[in-house]
């Protein structure tokens, strides 16, 4: 099954990877890892359905104490510094830095993510919430996501990077801006390789965007998709997204991998829907995302956190953002939210 905001979808016909099926007919799931997987899952039923009230006992998470980390402080600042050094080298000018946690499941067998949807939709509310659940395929995702990576409405299509994030409005910061400034031209860079000329506009730059416990810089870039772009080409063009990687994105590829110690996974990478017969879609960037793995013996549930590295950043602070970040989450998906009401 798979749910995003109130929309349901159940009864799987058939799984793909490959995107020219979204240009064909059905309702599809799609969720895309940031390391190029790409599952695509069309269901034959699509219902309204409100996400229902969490019910106690339906979901047992990790306790808040329970994660690892596959950067700890220390490394996680020392990325942050070499960052800074390939920036002073003139090889990149940002580069999203992140961590993937992990924690072991309680009760492997009985963790379903559509129950942990219920948690985040009352803990963490946000715009792109979603599940896709298909064990049988290796994808059991529960998604909290504010920001918008693709929506499409025929020819038209849209993105929504987020760079820069504070508690308060107070908290953001010159650095803040010029790194969403950045971003946004790597998008409109993006959606201009498949996109008619000179249709690409950013009615919206750096707008402030309030979510739970932290606030965002959220800009708008749309576009009209050329002649003969479909869904392969937009993939192959905006993919993976440029608020997660970086500018230029190849130097920001390169050093992601070189610095980050497992792999991100469908965090950062697309989780959405796609209504090939309306030619509509929203597909989110999947942070604030967590996901089973069951490839382990021991089954585990993941959690990625990061941030954007700018000459500007000291690391320090960069590693609070993606504590900040997480903080809530965390907190959610132990339950500890339903014990006391909020999150610490």
């Amino acid at each position: 099954m798979a749910r995003f905001g109130g929309l349901v979808a159940s009864d799987l016909q058939d799984v793909t990877s490959d995107p020219a099926a979204l240009e064909s007919s059905g309702f599809w799931a799609v969720s895309a890892d940031f390391e190029g997987r790409l599952v695509c899952a069309r269901f034959a039923a699509v219902r309204t359905e409100a996400v229902p009230a969490p019910v106690g006992g339906a979901w047992c998470g990790p306790a808040a104490g329970d994660w690892n980390s596959s950067l700890d402080r220390a490394a996680y600042t020392a990325g942050v510094r070499r960052i800074r050094e390939y920036i002073a080298a003139g090889e990149v000018y940002q580069a999203n830095l992140c961590r993937v946690m992990t924690a072991a499941l309680p009760d492997p067998a009985a963790a379903d993510v559509d129950a942990l949807t219920a948690l985040l939709a009352r803990g963490n509310p946000a715009p792109y919430a979603g599940t896709i659940r298909l064990p049988a395929h290796g994808v059991e995702i529960a998604t909290a996501s504010p920001e918008l990576f693709l929506r499409r409405d025929g020819r038209i299509v849209e993105s929504g990077p987020i760079k820069g994030t504070g508690r308060t409005e107070d908290d953001l910061l010159e650095k803040d801006h010029a790194e969403n400034v950045m971003i946004v031209d790597l998008v409109r860079n993006d959606l201009g390789r498949v996109c008619a000329t000179g249709s690409v506009t950013v009615p919206d730059l750096c707008a402030v965007e309030k979510h739970p416990g932290l606030v965002h810089l959220v800009s708008t870039v749309r576009g009209e998709l050329a002649e003969g772009a479909g869904w392969p080409e937009l993939l192959h063009a905006a993919f993976p997204p440029g608020s997660v990687t970086g500018a230029p994105k190849s130097s920001a590829l390169r050093i992601i991998e070189e610095l980050e110690t497992a792999p991100r996974g469908p965090y950062c990478g697309g989780i959405g829907w796609v209504d090939a017969d309306r030619r509509t879609a929203s597909l989110a960037v999947g942070i604030r995302t967590f996901w089973i793995d069951r490839t382990r013996t021991a089954p585990v549930l993941r959690f990625g956190t990061g941030a954007g590295i700018t000459w500007g950043s000291d690391p320090e602070r960069e590693w609070d953002e993606t504590e900040l970040k997480a903080s809530r989450l965390l907190a959610v998906a132990s339950g500890a939210y339903e014990a006391t009401g909020r999150t610490a």
